[in-house]
């Protein structure tokens, strides 16, 4: 038997959203319900980059690849969660150094945000030291439960040297519950095109 960590944000009006942004905020309307119809029904507005998602390199990058372009073979496979609870700040490649990463790994960074259901605007992000560092190592991909892999960096120094060496980046992981250790993996994104993002649901399976 196995067990099944669901890793992701749930979508409510109410949840967290990259710095507060009233207008980054999921808006669900009830359209159709029994008092004027048959059925019940609903709409959603929902921001790219809302809650877990996974990025594209047009994201950060001019004429950057879109979301499209990330086959799930790369989202789908085994993942290491790093338990990275004790950073205040930031991760940098000396905290990722004792780990032992190796080329293809799935990197999941698992921090202090995943503990708080607020935004919080210094929350635990990946310096940049620690990309270029996950860069030489040649991983596949890396997530972090933080709403950004990055709090704006000048010149976005952490986005934009993982997109230009092809490192997915997958962010608003929740990992609370997660205990650290290697687990089959799944993400699950929209079937969208042509754009930069696009909000996922996010799996681990272990051992029970």
């Amino acid at each position: 038997m196995f067990k099944v960590y669901d890793i992701s944000m749930t979508i409510e009006p109410s949840m967290q959203v990259y710095k507060n942004k009233e207008e980054k905020k999921p808006k669900i309307y009830n359209v159709q319900n029994f008092q004027n119809g048959r059925a019940y029904e609903s709409r959603i507005d929902l921001d790219a980059h809302c809650g877990t998602h996974v990025d594209a390199p047009l994201h950060m990058l001019e004429n950057g690849a879109t979301i499209e372009t990330i086959g799930l073979d790369e989202l789908v496979g085994y993942a290491r969660v790093l338990d990275l609870t004790h950073l205040q700040e930031a991760v940098t490649k000396e905290d990722l150094e004792p780990f032992g990463l190796q080329r293809g790994d799935w990197v999941l960074l698992k921090t202090r945000n995943s503990f708080s259901d607020e935004f919080d605007m210094n929350f635990v992000f990946l310096r940049e030291d620690g990309a270029r560092y996950l860069i030489d190592l040649g991983v596949r991909g890396v997530g972090t439960d933080g709403l950004g892999i990055e709090r704006a960096q000048p010149e976005y120094t952490t986005h934009r040297p993982l997109f230009r060496n092809n490192v997915i980046i997958v962010e608003g992981l929740r990992l609370k519950d997660v205990p650290a250790g290697t687990y089959f993996m799944v993400i699950a994104p929209l079937k969208l095109t042509g754009i930069e993002a696009a909000p996922a649901r996010a799996l681990l399976i272990g051992k029970p």
